[in-house]
């Protein structure tokens, strides 16, 4: 056993670094462990949308459902401040390497049945503080001349925008490690048991040696793994409902920049970005095949399926909105992963049942990572979150 941790936090995409770099910060004794390499899984495989809008497949159910979904507009909020004092907290060297930019974000209409959800979900999300207002087709061409005629109108966000998500949870890493946490990659968990007060971590670590068993003792877990945080959850025996889903994402060709904003559609699955190379990502939750275990939870190291109909679709849904793209070709089309829960809002809070243990998942996932860890800092430190997190607790399935 290698000793006594205030911490351990078990996953290295952008969350699981986030909180590690957070607590280290404030002088915790921490130690992050990833099963393969930082940002090797959904973090790294996402297309890096700050969208604080409520997206597609929140409002395509109607009104009320989209209401349900506003529930997590105070970690939206959250988030984007969050995102701008993580630029400032990791300084000149690592601060640009989080890649955030933020031009506004625009949610399409191309008809007025659509353009009237777009009113109706704006004032949803004034409502709760989101700076959001609509603008008529002739306003969008003004703002957006790259945009199709075929816009009547579009829910303009001024706060939206992109993070890098091939560098923004390595620089946070090697942030959390500046201020002492210890990274751990290749190391899997294995077991959770609680030992009195303390928390047994079982792990198994592959290196050039071979395979080596190990286990950590800490006061407090934090189970920030993604899609294997069903599977890490049921070590602790407990069932969390989460189900995760496979998308597929694309990227053309570098060309000069013509699209500063983050374009989604209200009435398709669409996200449009253009990065600082030049390269245009494509993506919106087009759903893709992953290689599965009976649990539900992908296969470690098994890549996913790219579905035809989806890459077909999500092109014309593209092209339709900006037709420029129809002059670009794509270079690569990926699948990523994400986690949702039953009634599609995060999961944040204490593990039901397990007392010093701490989970965060679902919802937009990568958008909300900075305002996660904050939640997860304040509970593992003993503090009330700043956001009220009652709405997101896990335990609210614990019957």
């Amino acid at each position: 056993m290698t000793g006594q941790r205030d911490v351990v936090v078990v996953g290295g995409g952008l969350l699981g670094c986030a909180t590690a770099h957070l607590l280290a910060r404030e002088g915790a004794a921490v130690t992050l462990l990833e099963r393969d390499q930082v940002n090797r899984h959904a973090s790294g495989q996402n297309a890096g949308s700050l969208h604080f809008q409520l997206e597609y497949r929140m409002v395509e159910r109607g009104l009320e459902a989209a209401r349900t979904a506003a529930a997590a507009m105070p970690l939206h909020l959250d988030a984007s401040a969050r995102w701008d004092a993580l630029v400032t907290e990791l300084g000149p060297d690592l601060g640009p390497e989080l890649g955030v930019a933020r031009h506004g974000g625009l949610m399409l209409a191309d008809d007025a049945a659509t353009a009237r959800l777009l009113e109706a979900k704006a004032r949803i999300e004034r409502e709760r503080g989101l700076d959001v207002h609509v603008l008529d087709g002739a306003q969008v061409r003004e703002l957006a001349p790259y945009l199709s005629s075929t816009v009547v109108a579009a829910a303009y966000c001024p706060s939206e925008g992109r993070a890098n998500a091939r560098t923004a949870a390595p620089a946070l890493a090697r942030a959390a490690v500046a201020h002492g946490a210890d990274l751990r990659t290749r190391t899997e968990v294995t077991s959770l048991r609680r030992d009195g007060a303390a928390w047994v971590v079982g792990t198994r670590t592959q290196d050039p040696d071979g395979t080596h068993d190990d286990e950590l003792r800490a006061d407090a877990v934090v189970l920030a793994a993604g899609v294997w945080t069903r599977t890490l959850a049921a070590m602790l025996d407990v069932d969390l409902p989460i189900t995760v889903l496979a998308l597929m994402m694309s990227v053309t060709q570098r060309t000069t920049p013509f699209l500063p904003h983050l374009v989604q559609h209200a009435g398709t699955r669409l996200s449009l970005k253009q990065t600082a190379d030049g390269n245009v990502l494509v993506g919106g939750g087009w759903p893709a095949h992953l290689v599965r275990a009976p649990d539900g939870t992908p296969v470690h190291g098994a890549r996913g399926e790219v579905v035809p109909a989806s890459l077909a679709g999500n092109a014309r849904a593209a092209v339709r909105a900006v037709p420029r793209l129809g002059q670009l070709q794509t270079l690569r089309t990926w699948v990523g992963a994400t986690t949702v829960g039953p009634d599609q809002l995060p999961v944040v809070g204490p593990v039901p049942g397990a007392p010093g243990a701490f989970v965060a998942t679902g919802g937009s996932a990568f958008t909300l990572g900075p305002s996660f860890a904050r939640v997860l800092g304040d509970l593992v430190q003993g503090r009330t979150p700043a956001v009220d997190v009652q709405p997101y607790d896990p335990r609210r399935w614990a019957a």
